[in-house]
């Protein structure tokens, strides 16, 4: 293609402003409206939630979108297996389907072993991964064992390494679950794995789509770049396979001119379309899944909501744009700390929505606080 035919190709594609990407992605996201669907529908359809602060984000996660929604609607697939946690999209744990896990693992490890070279490379030279894999999946298949249990015995026959790498390394090399109680409303305690094979009774998907974890990207998060869902995934390479996607799919430009693609007849509602007040979850992946996040997240509140420790604290949408963080503490007190002054109508939306993370959380209706500070 000439440089004059790609000026022309991209001057006759569609310019999607920020205001109306955000809406998009909050439609897809069920923030613009929330649905009836079933806890494992809405878990597979958002390709499952962040999850490694157990057990509250997935929790709050889908109250924001299900109508209805119950502790017990995700714990209870917890415990019969129909969803895991295990280490994902960005190397983090999230929590899926049964079929994902099966499918997005295989997937996603390039993005792990990736992982396991640059963070423990050194302290794992010279090993053998394949005989340290089967070492640890007879270990965890045997029974449920911490990191530090299998670490601990992990280093009984390589006594001149480091337990933690060598757990880290078995988290990487083999697709460990955690298994209840971790992750179950109202529990703590350690995060004990066992092998995916082993707790769901089935292999991982021999021969998985990358097409179709691109195309899932896009129903959810889309119009997106392949920078965006490089950034979801943590893998590369994607590129190419939106490249030949290409054709099944409408694209648009951002207003910085970067190739959107998007799914036909997906939702990409007006951007003056009215956005109500949500209360997001901690880690939630609206947040976290796209190279340039100001669809959602302006950039000089990055820094609020993102801490350079990791955390990512749960925030208030006002408008469809990020306009303050909350924490609920214990199941007492819901506190909304607003970065701009709301007008009275967004801070009564807000105290209603901090009402409903109560009674979510303290099982009854009218229990507890609701605090909304005053801006800074």
């Amino acid at each position: 293609m000439t440089q004059s035919q790609s000026q022309s190709q991209s001057q006759s594609q569609p310019v999607l402003g920020r205001r109306a990407l955000g809406r998009a992605l909050l439609a897809r996201q069920h923030l613009l409206a929330r649905t009836d669907l079933e806890a494992a529908a809405m878990v597979h359809h958002l390709g499952g939630l962040q999850a490694q602060a157990a057990p509250q984000p997935p929790y709050l996660g889908l109250l924001a979108r299900l109508d209805g929604f119950t502790p017990e609607r995700l714990s209870t697939l917890i415990e019969q297996r129909a969803a895991v946690r295990i280490a994902l999209q960005r190397g983090t744990i999230h929590l899926v389907t049964a079929e994902d896990c099966l499918t997005l693992r295989p997937l996603l490890q390039p993005l792990l072993d990736q992982q396991l070279r640059t963070t423990y490379g050194k302290r794992l030279d010279g090993l053998d991964p394949d005989a340290l894999a089967a070492e640890a999946r007879e270990l965890v298949e045997e029974q449920p064992r911490t990191f530090q249990q299998l670490g601990a015995l992990l280093a009984e026959a390589r006594p001149d390494r480091d337990p933690a790498a060598l757990a880290q390394a078995a988290r990487c090399l083999l697709p460990l679950v955690q298994v209840p109680p971790r992750g179950l409303w109202g529990h703590g305690g350690p995060a004990a794995h066992t092998t995916a094979e082993a707790w769901l009774g089935r292999p991982l998907d021999p021969a998985p789509s990358l097409d179709d974890l691109v195309l899932r990207y896009l129903a959810a998060f889309g119009p997106a770049t392949a920078a965006d869902v490089k950034k979801w995934s943590g893998r590369s390479g994607l590129a190419p396979v939106l490249t030949r996607l290409a054709p099944r799919l409408l694209t648009f430009r951002d207003e910085q001119g970067r190739l959107l693609y998007d799914l036909p007849n997906a939702p990409r509602p007006d951007e003056d379309t009215p956005a109500p007040v949500r209360l997001v979850a901690p880690f939630d992946n609206l947040l976290l899944s796209h190279a340039d996040r100001t669809r959602v997240l302006p950039e000089e509140y990055r820094g609020r909501v993102m801490t350079q420790n990791g955390i990512v604290l749960g925030t208030l949408l006002v408008d469809g744009l990020v306009a303050g963080s909350w924490r609920l503490t214990g199941e007492q007190e819901v506190v909304v700390r607003p970065f701009v002054a709301l007008r009275r109508a967004d801070r009564q939306a807000a105290e209603a929505e901090a009402q409903r993370v109560l009674d979510f959380a303290g099982g009854g209706e009218g229990r507890g606080t609701v605090r909304i500070e005053a801006v800074e």
